[in-house]
């Protein structure tokens, strides 16, 4: 299901402009998941996250982190994929999930073939069923932001940061 290497960086350039200085070469380990046009596929990225982060010694992180993989894959499942995109099938998958570790950094990016912004709905209504996603990937990483991917593969690349308890 997922990919190791540094080569998963290599389309997310754009990726780099909006958080603090993160050097590419610096990356201790990445990993990478495609997933179907189905929403199943959430609980794929969730035991995919909590597989990896396992692999990487930051399984007390799990919590934070899967929630807010679960609400980017969700909204690019349901918001970022066109209406005339099967949501079974063996075409590859439009979505991707991307997990990078730094030594005092986290990042989590879902990739999505959309070139629309991921929107924010102010709401006091906390009892709605939907519409607080951004407002929890806000509130449970340290930052995150979106870019527009350049070339093939189009779309946009959601992500979130941690910030990860370094050692002294």
């Amino acid at each position: 299901m997922g990919t190791n290497g540094s080569t998963v960086l290599e389309p997310f350039e754009p990726l780099r402009q909006g958080l603090p200085p993160i050097d590419p070469g610096a990356v201790s380990s990445s990993a990478s998941c495609a997933l179907p046009a189905r929403y199943e596929a959430v609980g794929g990225a969730r035991q995919f996250t909590k597989s990896t982060l396992a692999q990487w010694g930051l399984g007390e992180r799990f919590d934070d982190v899967a929630l807010v993989v679960s609400e980017l894959v969700t909204n690019a499942l349901r918001h970022a994929l066109p209406a005339d995109v099967p949501r079974t099938g063996e075409q590859d998958p439009p979505v991707r999930l991307h997990l990078m570790r730094w030594t005092s950094r986290l990042v989590c990016a879902v990739r999505d073939p959309s070139d629309e912004s991921p929107v924010t709905h102010e709401t006091d209504d906390f009892s709605a069923e939907s519409g607080r996603g951004l407002f929890l990937v806000d509130s449970f990483s340290d930052s995150w932001g979106w870019h527009p991917l350049a070339g093939r593969p189009s779309g946009k690349v959601v992500w979130a940061l941690f910030r990860l308890r370094t050692e002294q």
